[in-house]
């Protein structure tokens, strides 16, 4: 299932993601080459429909053009077979950064060996960092996430964005894979087909790969912003949803993605579900419970928070919002990250 590669094509400079397929039977892993052995691992095309990490590569790549790197680089490019289609991922087809550990109660798959034996190369190969590069389908900043409350994670972060992240759950993550053999972050680079994350996404690569080492000392308060998820929001299968039609079991407010990052009020609305006798969402915390009497209230018709949140991830996508979440919401961590530093 997985082809290796000791050198990049140079046709995949100018391949469109959409097209990569084209040219790549399947996942691939890329190791290149650089003045520092210990590798920079990146993961891009984990989701199908998230492409600024694919041409992040091509325009680092393209400077790098007859030069050697920085840094050894491994490049893993996963499913270009989801690219084509421009969806996360594929009926019949897991999700891509669902399946990088056990995760209890789903079944062995091929593609989670694969990711074991991904994991297991780089670890042959003491990678020096990992970054997976992402984008939301809603409306948010650009922010970086680690899995690890630990200062060189927090460094590699705020390289990228003083908002950071810190999260526990969903499971099976690329980065909590990662965690375990070096510093390693998610970059959330805003939404696909938007030049600027393009930018953005090369720059920080660049800027990692020029790194000879991550620093062990805490980055000073006021330069970072944490937030701690703390509960995912679901839709349950069985509820029908919408942003502009009453007759479904839930009518969400529009541009209900505009929330995202912002620190709401208890009361915030955020829906209407009319018909329901309790709350028709699934909200649950890093432990798996069922929380959603802590955090929304289902009053008159209305659905709103009952605590102050702050949300991220929140989209106006119905077909993101079924094959993964409606969004999180999050609590500010300063006083948490004060006393760690």
């Amino acid at each position: 299932m997985l082809k290796i590669l000791s050198s990049f094509p140079a046709r995949l400079l100018d391949v469109e993601a959409i097209q990569l397929h084209e040219v790549l039977d399947g996942p691939t892993l890329i190791h290149l080459p650089g003045r520092r052995a210990e590798p920079l691992f990146v993961s891009v095309l984990l989701h199908g429909n998230e492409d600024t990490g694919w041409y992040g590569i091509q325009t680092l790549l393209r400077k790098y053009r007859g030069r050697e790197l920085p840094r050894a680089l491994s490049i893993f490019i996963g499913n270009v077979h989801a690219g084509r289609a421009r969806v996360r991922f594929l009926t019949g087809q897991p999700d891509y950064n669902r399946i990088w550990e056990t995760v209890p109660d789903v079944n062995e798959l091929p593609e989670h060996r694969m990711m074991r034996q991904i994991v297991a190369d780089m670890q042959a190969r003491r990678v020096f960092a990992s970054i997976d590069v992402h984008n939301n389908t809603g409306i948010n900043p650009h922010y970086a996430c680690v899995r690890r409350l630990e200062h060189r994670f927090f460094q590699l972060a705020t390289l990228f964005s003083r908002t950071v992240v810190y999260f526990t759950k969903p499971d099976g993550v690329q980065t909590a894979a990662f965690s375990r053999l070096c510093p390693a972050v998610t970059v959330e680079c805003g939404q696909s087909g938007q030049t600027y994350g393009v930018a953005h996404a090369a720059d920080y690569l660049d800027a990692c790969l020029h790194l000879a080492g991550i620093p062990e000392h805490p980055v000073a308060p006021h330069d970072i912003d944490v937030f701690h998820t703390v509960a995912i929001v679901k839709v349950p299968d069985h509820v029908s949803f919408s942003f502009d039609n009453d007759r479904d079991d839930i009518r969400f407010a529009p541009a209900i993605d505009r929330l995202n990052f912002h620190e709401l009020p208890a009361g915030t609305l955020l829906g209407w579900a009319p018909q329901s006798e309790k709350i028709p969402l699934e909200v649950r915390d890093e432990r798996g419970r069922e929380v959603s009497g802590i955090y929304l209230t289902l009053k008159n018709g209305e659905i709103r928070t009952t605590v102050p949140v702050m949300p991220a991830m929140l989209t106006v996508k119905a077909e993101a919002i079924r094959q993964d979440c409606l969004g999180y919401f999050m609590v500010r961590y300063r006083d948490f990250y004060e006393s760690v530093a």
